[in-house]
């Protein structure tokens, strides 16, 4: 169980504090049964309800700055999604997105990066739907980092960077 405070990540909301723990005064909502209460950080005005005891949507806490650290050192190690189909490639992105581990995100962050590199050589631009879904995981990845490493938002991206060129 996580607790009042917390910050976790909770399925397509991203990362959410938890404001409360408490049951609803809701019609309709079972009065013995426990809910957080989640504010997603990126959406000022919006609450989520869910029990605590959910299993249908990811719920879990954020990466530590170990995990952050050696996971941006492995990033040349992550391997692209393998996508067969085309007619497959948004729901092969979905998927990743609603895994909601950083290493899946990285890896669609790497597969659209290499995407658009190679539509470019060939004159081409990226597609609307792979622009969503790169700008998707890589907001939700920076997010996560900037708050389990106490940084700015707004730094994430060069701190990525350089991270990776000086390993």
């Amino acid at each position: 169980m996580f607790s009042k405070g917390e910050y976790v990540i909770y399925g397509n909301a991203g990362v959410c504090e938890i404001i409360d723990i408490s049951t609803l005064d809701m019609h309709g909502a079972p009065k013995d049964k426990l809910y957080y209460i989640l504010k997603p950080v990126n959406q000022n005005e919006s609450k989520v309800f869910t029990p605590v005891d959910n299993t249908k949507v990811v719920i879990r806490k954020l990466i530590s700055k170990e995990d952050i650290e050696a996971l941006i050192g492995d990033i040349p190690n992550i391997q692209e999604l393998l996508v067969k189909d085309e007619k497959l490639r948004e729901q092969t992105y979905k998927d990743c997105i609603r895994s909601c581990q950083c290493r899946n995100l990285l890896s669609l962050i790497k597969t659209i990066y290499y995407r658009k590199e190679e539509r470019q050589h060939q004159g081409k631009k990226l597609s609307a739907m792979d622009e969503k879904y790169f700008k998707l995981a890589q907001d939700n990845l920076n997010i996560e980092f900037s708050i389990s490493l106490k940084l700015p938002l707004d730094e994430m991206e060069d701190y990525i960077i350089n991270k990776v060129q000086s390993s």
